[in-house]
């Protein structure tokens, strides 16, 4: 089966006070691929997530996707991305629903009972109408990834989705990553867990770290 490259990342180098994380690094994903990045602590895997999704700028090469340069068609990758950091990405003075809420509307979703399912679906029954604040650190960690439920984006870029998860949580979402890749969907994340699912269409690169 051809697969058809949907991100390029050609030739970039990036620098950080002074020290070169990565150098002429070029790799393609495909549709239906998932690609995990290793390496450690310093090695630029944040640093090479936030140059993909647009959020910084290589010190040369450039970023494709559907074979333009995002550096000039930003808007039209930009719809196509959904991006989930470190952060949360939550509003933590909002309950559990108000944020599920929220990000319904802001992709034309109709809010009704779809915001309670999803969170039952994530195990944050009861806890619905908490401020995300008062929560932990592995259901606020829920909370954000009820994004990876309510996006088409094609490509999903993720960094250590699996912070703060436990086991079942880190089951659940990779079942979801798998619904993604069979509608042509793909994935670039990192994590220092293994992945426990078995994905046909896996790839890894390592960053190793410069000294």
């Amino acid at each position: 089966m051809r697969i058809t490259n949907l991100l390029e990342i050609k030739s970039v180098t990036c620098t950080k006070q002074e020290r070169c994380l990565f150098e002429s690094l070029s790799f393609f994903l495909g549709a239906g691929e998932i690609l995990q990045i290793e390496g450690p602590n310093g090695a630029g895997k944040t640093s090479l997530l936030r140059i993909i999704a647009g959020f910084a700028r290589p010190d040369e090469g450039e970023i494709f996707f559907d074979t333009k340069p995002i550096s000039q068609y930003y808007d039209e990758f930009a719809a196509q991305l959904l991006f989930i950091g470190h952060k949360s990405g939550v509003n933590g003075q909002l309950s559990a629903y108000e944020n599920v809420c929220h990000w319904l509307q802001v992709h034309g979703y109709k809010v009704d009972e779809q915001a309670y399912e999803l969170l039952s679906k994530l195990g944050l029954v009861g806890l619905e109408d908490a401020p995300v604040r008062t929560l932990s650190a592995g259901q606020q960690r829920r909370v954000a990834l009820v994004r990876l439920w309510l996006n088409d984006a094609k490509l999903w870029v993720l960094d250590e989705p699996f912070t703060a998860l436990d086991k079942k949580g880190v089951i659940l979402l990779q079942g979801q990553f798998a619904k993604h890749l069979a509608k042509g969907g793909s994935i670039l994340l990192t994590t220092h867990q293994d992945l426990t699912t078995h994905f046909d269409a896996l790839k890894t690169l390592v960053l190793e770290y410069q000294f």
